[in-house]
């Protein structure tokens, strides 16, 4: 869809909606493509046709904009990170064992754990496959940054993932916000805010300076925060309708949110005691009046608002990198866009 078709003469803001439609129809050419005569290929659409956010996509292509590049020179970029975050899911609900997945159940629980491991791998080939698609678009030069990028965003994300699942492993109690922090931008800051951002504008610029990159990178991070520790809130305190997933799951899983390690910060000894035992226990032994002790506790400790206060922080300060150090994205409107995804990340409720 060309450009025009996303922006109108009055000004107004991209349709994101029509975005997310290009995006998909993307997504399932090159799943066609690579697996549509294949007895898996139903499986591996399951995933990415669910309802979905399409975040990712939507930054990446909203950064090109941004700085006056062809948004079509995107599409196969967003669509890449799109196929490899639902690779991710696919993995993240095998490794939490979950249930349910955008309101559905889980790939392992329909189809077992052999078929879903695979279909994840299957996503990350083609996700892969679709960035070469990339060199008649943009070039080899930008070709070859991107894939540099998409290597850079896969690595920290598989690294924060491995300090996630260390902490409830080790049923870590003396972890710091500083350690979640550095936990949440590798594991998701990068590929769901990041990593976007970052392959956008280099797509977008004729040539995208380190400094600019830099710039980004710091907006990128504190939206990819807001949007993470908003996430963690809604899975205490959304519905199973609106949110897709099991409410009070990381609770059960043991994940170390920041409303956790605020908990373990201040609630008495005793009380800690007692979490640092219900946490220690696998997901199958714990029992509900114990999730109920550790998700009411949140509540007197003031957890759960000062959770929601942090997400909104991080949120304003990464509006306000934007507003005061972004001078050099040119077109208004996807800039603009930009600023309402941040909006939209701490604001929604699924």
């Amino acid at each position: 869809m060309p450009q025009s078709d996303f922006l109108s003469a009055s000004n107004k803001l991209p349709d994101i909606e029509s975005l997310q439609e290009n995006i998909s129809q993307k997504i399932d050419s090159f799943l066609d493509h690579s697996f549509g005569k294949s007895s898996i290929f139903p499986i591996l659409r399951d995933y990415p046709t669910r309802t979905g956010k399409m975040l990712r996509p939507a930054i990446c292509i909203a950064a090109c904009g941004a700085v006056g590049g062809n948004i079509e020179n995107a599409y196969n970029t967003a669509a890449a990170i799109e196929l490899i975050h639902n690779a991710f899911l696919i993995k993240d609900d095998i490794v939490d064992g979950s249930d349910f997945r955008r309101g559905k159940t889980t790939l392992n629980r329909m189809h077992g754990l052999e078929i879903a491991l695979n279909a994840g791998d299957a996503l990350k080939v083609i996700s892969l496959s679709a960035l070469l698609d990339n060199l008649p678009l943009i070039g080899v030069r930008k070709s070859l940054q991107i894939m540099l990028e998409f290597i850079q965003m896969a690595r920290f994300s598989v690294e924060g993932q491995l300090m996630d699942v260390e902490w409830v492993k080790k049923s870590r109690v003396d972890l710091t916000q500083k350690d979640y922090y550095g936990m949440c931008v590798r594991k998701s800051c990068w590929y769901t805010t990041i990593g976007p951002c970052r392959t956008g504008v280099t797509i977008g610029s004729e040539f995208a300076a380190p400094e600019q990159l830099a710039i980004v990178t710091d907006f990128a991070t504190k939206m990819g925060l807001a949007f993470q520790i908003r996430d963690d809130l809604l899975n205490l305190l959304s519905t199973f309708k609106e949110y897709g997933k099991e409410i009070n799951g990381d609770i059960w899983e043991g994940k170390r949110t920041v409303m956790l390690i605020h908990l373990l910060e201040n609630c008495l000894p005793s009380e800690k005691k007692v979490i640092a035992a219900i946490l220690k226990k696998e997901r199958s032994k714990k029992k509900v009046p114990e999730i109920t002790y550790i998700r009411e506790l949140m509540d007197r400790c003031g957890s759960i608002s000062y959770a929601d206060n942090l997400s909104n922080r991080y949120a304003k300060d990464a509006i306000r990198v934007l507003d005061r150090k972004c001078g050099w994205m040119t077109n208004k409107p996807w800039k603009r866009a930009l600023r309402q995804l941040v909006e939209y990340v701490v604001s929604r409720n699924k």
